[in-house]
């Protein structure tokens, strides 16, 4: 019976992401929101389930990285598309003088499929992390989860009544940057303590207690704030190692 434990939790991440999906389709961004943040609980509980247990298995990792896919790939990416559908600037008109503007006006409706790209990313990411074994302590690239609630976050300061070129095209681009970010060689710090003391732990706690800050005061949306932090402090932190060695 306990095998099955760390799977079910799994599987309910899954689930989660699915009911996150559906809800950014619809245009309900603050519920999205809380399904991805209740998938990443579940998460996080089904590998330590697993480990508590002594029941890890290759089909539990397996089914691991699909859900995340899902939940932090799949449901980010719809959030995304829905936006810029929203946000998709009108055309300009078609001339005989400039046959490019037709072509630009015949390609700008696809344009928001272009999210889809933050899906194959977080799978490229996450089929990189089973194999890399440098990210046993520390990550290489922005973490799925990571990635997913910013734009989960984001999604809920955005204005998405009326077309916007500036926020499309602005979106558009952040969107192609956290693609790169998840597959960047970047190294990132990760939240693991070996022990409670601050020497050697200064900027886990740091980084702790200023985003439980930002999510006190902005609540859900606070934690598009908190992965630009964790981004500024994983490069600070990576430039200090570098001249420490110098």
């Amino acid at each position: 019976m306990k095998k099955h434990i760390p799977n079910t939790l799994t599987c309910c991440n899954l689930i989660s992401g699915c009911i996150a999906t559906g809800l950014a389709f619809c245009g309900d961004y603050s519920s999205a929101l809380l399904f991805i943040v209740i998938g990443a609980a579940f998460d996080f509980f089904d590998g330590f389930a697993a480990r508590l247990l002594g029941v890890s298995s290759p089909i539990g990792k397996e089914l691991d990285s699909l859900a995340d896919d899902i939940t932090f790939g799949f449901a980010p990416a719809t959030i995304v598309f829905s936006i810029l559908g929203k946000l998709l600037p009108a055309g300009t008109a078609c001339s005989a003088d400039c046959p490019l503007a037709c072509v630009g006006q015949a390609l700008l409706p696809y344009l928001p499929y272009a999210a889809f790209l933050i899906a194959a990313f977080s799978a490229l990411r996450l089929a990189k992390f089973n194999l890399d074994e440098r990210q046993q302590t520390g990550f290489i690239g922005l973490p799925t989860p990571a990635n997913a609630l910013f734009w989960g976050a984001l999604a809920q300061t955005l204005p998405t009544d009326a077309p916007n070129a500036l926020l499309f095209w602005s979106l558009l681009g952040g969107a192609l940057i956290s693609c790169w970010l998840l597959v960047a060689e970047i190294p990132m710090f990760a939240l693991k303590f070996k022990h409670f003391g601050w020497h050697g732990n200064a900027l886990r706690y740091s980084f702790a207690l200023a985003s439980i800050a930002l999510l006190c005061v902005f609540g859900l949306a606070g934690f598009s704030a908190v992965i630009v932090l964790y981004i500024v402090c994983s490069l600070v932190n990576n430039a200090v190692a570098k001249a420490g060695k110098q």
